[in-house]
């Protein structure tokens, strides 16, 4: 039987990839979006949906109580992916953070709470739990968010857990390790670095570049949210780890030799104030139920650094448009 799925945030990276994964995987589900267009969401994302009958978009923001329940009213699973995510944003302004990952998930609860959804899969971040100095954080390790960012999505993570054990809304938690792939927003290190390469750049990168992020490809992220929404345990949170784990300066040589472009683009840049060192997650629950990822990480992200070579189209507008960007960028950037 066809479920109505509703994906909070779908204009965004990884929820238009699960937009389109789930048309296509799901004949008979109708697909939700809802978003409110901030800077990193764009209708462009979803143009292979647009015309789809079994698609509609809702322009909306999940702090606003009456455009949720609307978009939330016959809706049989929602994907709450709508949050504000860049770490280096969060310290500028925390308050963007807050309201809308904190004070958005408790709107989102409380309206899933009153319309009595099936089920509720709130998206969150590795980084929750802070740096790993050693070993895997698994599901029951604690919450030590060390950015505006981290905290406002550990935040979010108690409130989902205290309307299940309260009220029994049937909420499942994801904790995914570091995404990429296509269509992800020009401030996040890899198609940031790309696009500063292709335009021959310096590659700011922090502290001594030796920070480990264990990567996850997008199409891997979004099978394992697949998985977790038709067959987790209600009340449980999942880790997704790609198996990737990398240096940032690893990534960033990668990068440059994919393009063609000398390693002396690489520039040392003063460290990031409260800097996790390394993430690292325990998936082994999450692969109980027959999950893992697939995709090998060099050959994913040489295909995604070809992806924005290939797509000036997409994020040139990006740069032309946002003027703020570009100061966000040279303030962090630029000789800190």
């Amino acid at each position: 039987m066809g479920k109505t799925v509703l994906i909070t945030g779908g204009a965004g990276f990884i929820g238009s990839h699960f937009a389109e994964y789930l048309i296509q995987r799901y004949p008979d589900y109708q697909i939700r979006v809802l978003d409110a267009l901030t800077y990193a969401g764009r209708r462009e994302n979803l143009a292979t949906l647009e015309g789809n009958p079994r698609f509609t978009f809702i322009h909306g923001d999940v702090r606003d109580r009456q455009t949720v329940q609307r978009a939330m009213e016959g809706v049989d699973y929602v994907a709450h992916f709508a949050a504000e995510t860049h770490v280096d944003r969060s310290i500028l302004d925390p308050d963007a953070f807050i309201t809308t990952d904190v004070y958005g998930t408790f709107t989102m609860l409380e309206v899933a709470r009153q319309l009595g959804v099936e089920r509720f899969v709130h998206v969150s971040t590795d980084e929750v739990y802070g740096s790993a100095d050693e070993g895997a954080f698994s599901e029951q390790s604690p919450l030590r968010p060390s950015s505006p960012y981290a905290a406002s999505k550990a935040g979010a993570d108690l409130l989902a857990q205290a309307y299940y054990r309260t009220y029994g809304v049937p909420v499942l938690i994801v904790r995914p390790s570091n995404t990429f792939g296509p269509r992800q927003y020009p401030e996040k290190l890899i198609p940031f670095f790309t696009v500063r390469a292709l335009h021959d750049e310096p590659l700011p990168l922090y502290g001594d570049g030796q920070q480990r992020r264990d990567w996850l490809y997008v199409g891997d992220h979004i099978r394992a949210l697949d998985v977790v929404l038709h067959r987790g345990q209600v009340g449980e949170a999942y880790n997704i780890a790609g198996g990737n784990e990398r240096t940032n300066i690893e990534v960033s040589r990668i990068i440059l030799h994919t393009l063609g472009k000398p390693e002396s683009l690489i520039q040392f840049v003063q460290d990031r104030p409260g800097h996790d060192r390394r993430y690292a997650l325990d998936d082994s629950k999450l692969r109980a139920l027959g999950w893992k990822p697939e995709a090998d990480f060099e050959t994913a992200l040489r295909e995604t650094v070809l992806w924005y070579a290939q797509h000036p189209e997409w994020w040139q507008p990006i740069l032309q448009a946002q003027a703020e960007y570009r100061r966000f960028v040279e303030r962090w950037y630029a000789g800190r």
